[in-house]
Formats: C-alpha cells, structure tokens, sequence
C-alpha cells in the first residue's frame, strides 16, 4: 500500500535524509527507529504530505499522500481542541456520518479506549494518559488506510502505554487492516510493536529484519538478541560504517 522511493530532503542545504525508500502493506506495523534528529519526523511528515517533496516519491495505494483522506496522523503532541468537550473533538472526525449516527459512533469509539465516563469532560481535565487514548480515538474515527504515529507513547506510565501499544496491534490488524508507520526512539518498544524495523541514521534507512517476530514476541532471549543487534545497526550507522 505504502511505496517510498528514493526518497531526499534537505533544511538549508544540509541533507537530512538520502535515498530513503519504504515499503509497507496493510495489517503491518513499520517501526522508523533511530536517536533524536535523525530524520524520523521528516520522513513522517513527507509520508503524510504534509511537507513538499524534493526528491523522491511517496505512493499510497497507487496516488499520492493527501492529508486527512489517505493519511491520518498522531503528533507527539495530542493536539486536542482545548475549548471542545471530548465527544465534540471527536465529532468532528465524523463529520462525513449523518449528524444522527454520531453519538452512536462517539459512545463506541469512548468505551474502546476506555473514557465512556468522560464524554462532557473538558481535554484539560483529562490525565495525560487519558489524552493520548483520546487522541487514540480521533484516529480510530478516520477511515484513512495509512495511519502514522510520531512518537506516540514516550511520556507515558507504564500501564497507559502498554494499553495503548495493545490498541496500536489491533489497529492493523482488525478488519482489512491498515498500515501503520510507527516513530519512536525506543529499542523495546520497536520490538514489542514492528513487523520490520528500519533503523534511521545519517540520513539514510537500513532493514532490520525481524522475520517471524510476531510469533516470537514472548521469546525473551531472542527479544535480548533482536536487541543488541539494532543496537549494533545504530551504532554502525552513527559512526558512517
């Protein structure tokens, strides 16, 4: 579904990325892996068409990123409508339903990521955990095939990011299944969630093949293994290897 090709971007002469290509089918989650400023959010926003191409293609399902259609993002930030009650920040998600289906589809989408209790609350009073599966949520009401996530869970506790990693499986796997490139800094967490792992150094993408992950996944040793060697890739890729 998801085809980058040779893909290159600069800020003020200075190469970011170089000849990156990306390949990703529906029901797969891509994890873009790599330490701060490597190119990780450029190569987000480029997918997402929210930055012009310089050099390079980005192709979904054969035509080019539009926003909000073929697209949809999650920001490192929630980005919630401070001055609109939750079930209104999501009703505006689902503008494309008839105005008598919504509540319906707001109640659902609330119990999924467990704020049924919190439909009339304002975003500030939500916790920042409550924040992010509320933000969860706008993004399950879009029917965008390509679903990209910046990194997403960083500054959660334990427990509100596991469930929200939990919802980030199902999300490509339910149904016919959406793709999901997923950014984050995170070792563990490119092994927990990554159907293939490309490490993002110097500008450009290497694979880190992890065949059979999803079987493996409880395997704490071959977890440890997959680890140290994404972490020999990075250090690889830093040193110019």
């Amino acid at each position: 579904m998801l085809e980058v090709r040779s893909l290159s971007h600069s800020y003020a002469q200075k190469p970011v990325l170089r000849d990156v290509s990306v390949a990703l089918r529906r029901g797969r989650i891509t994890v873009l892996l790599g330490p701060s400023g490597c190119g990780k959010t450029t190569l987000l926003r480029l997918v997402a068409g929210l930055l012009p191409l310089q050099a390079g293609q980005v192709m979904i399902d054969g035509q080019p990123p539009v926003p909000g259609r073929n697209t949809a993002m999650l920001f490192q930030d929630s980005r919630l409508l401070p001055w609109r009650r939750v079930s209104e920040n999501l009703s505006i998600q689902l503008q494309s339903l008839p105005a008598r289906d919504r509540p319906a589809r707001i109640a659902a989408l609330l119990q999924r990521v467990g704020l049924s209790d919190h439909a009339q609350s304002w975003p500030e009073e939500l916790s920042g955990g409550q924040q992010q599966r509320l933000a969860m949520a706008r993004l399950l009401a879009t029917d965008a095939p390509l679903l990209l996530m910046d990194e997403r869970f960083a500054a959660l506790d334990g427990f509100a990011r596991e469930r929200l990693q939990d919802e980030t499986r199902h999300l490509a796997s339910e149904g016919s299944g959406r793709g999901i490139l997923f950014v984050t800094h995170s070792i563990d967490e490119a092994l927990l969630l990554g159907d293939e792992v490309l490490v993002l150094a110097n500008g450009s993408a290497l694979p880190q093949d992890l065949h059979a992950l999803t079987e493996r996944r409880s395997d704490f040793a071959t977890l440890a293994a997959d680890r140290a060697a994404i972490l020999d890739r990075m250090r690889m890729h830093r040193s110019g290897a």
